[in-house]
């Protein structure tokens, strides 16, 4: 327990001296394991800890829940009654950055550990847990969930940014964003190079870029959204 307590001095501590913001939103620990002692044990130590707690029996109790938004991890047990910790993390893959997944388990083996890490798992621990290492785990894993989040709602900006545009504005944008000089982007849409500029400065204020590169970036980080309208 001295582990713990040490924590969550140093969180409180960072409240009080303005060094730690509180986080919005707060971030939420998911425990997915049917041992009831299991989930007993570590609900109340992280809540202490300063984190949101969601505990599930099985995998199909949690798939029926709605995932909040914000920073968050899993604690997943290998063995669950349904559906086992690893067919879990393969269902949930696509949320894998956003939601980090610290694996718990009573008889690990290596095989079991490598297919889990090679499936993106943030951690593989083995029963009983460490205190230490585990609360280590939980912040690394929720650290790089913040990331991540922070990451989708800038693209999400992004798209929306983007979907104010215009046929002709996106066309204009598309062709400017490969390299295309004012002029020749005239040329390819039959239009004069004094309407492109209007065009382009639209496209500019609409997507609040602070300048030509910063637009360029832009249009990388959409990817394919930003493909000539068809």
């Amino acid at each position: 327990m001295y582990a713990l307590a040490a924590h969550s001095r140093s969180i409180a501590h960072a409240f009080r001296t303005g060094t730690m913001s509180t986080p919005d939103p707060k971030p939420t620990v998911i425990i997915v394991d049917d041992d009831v002692s299991i989930r007993e044990s570590l609900e109340p130590m992280l809540e202490l800890a300063g984190w949101t707690i969601r505990s599930f029996d099985s995998a199909t109790a949690f798939l029926d829940w709605v995932v909040p938004d914000g920073p968050k991890c899993l604690l997943l047990d290998v063995s669950l009654p349904d559906l086992s910790g690893l067919d879990l993390q393969a269902l949930i893959a696509d949320r894998r950055r956003e939601m980090p997944i610290i694996f718990m388990t009573g008889y690990g083996d290596v095989p079991m550990t490598v297919r889990a890490m090679k499936a993106g798992a943030a951690e593989f621990l083995t029963k009983p847990l460490d205190e230490e290492v585990l609360l280590t785990a939980i912040e690394r894993a929720l650290e790089a969930s913040r990331i991540a989040t922070d990451e989708l709602a800038r693209i999400k900006a992004l798209q929306a940014r983007y979907d104010t545009l215009s046929r002709r504005e996106k066309e204009v944008l598309h062709l400017i964003a490969a390299g295309l000089l004012n002029k020749q982007v005239g040329g390819e849409l039959g239009i004069s190079e004094i309407t492109v500029k209007a065009h382009r400065g639209r496209v500019m204020e609409k997507m609040k870029a602070r300048s030509f590169a910063d637009l360029v970036r832009m249009t990388e980080q959409l990817g394919g959204a930003t493909h000539t309208p068809s």
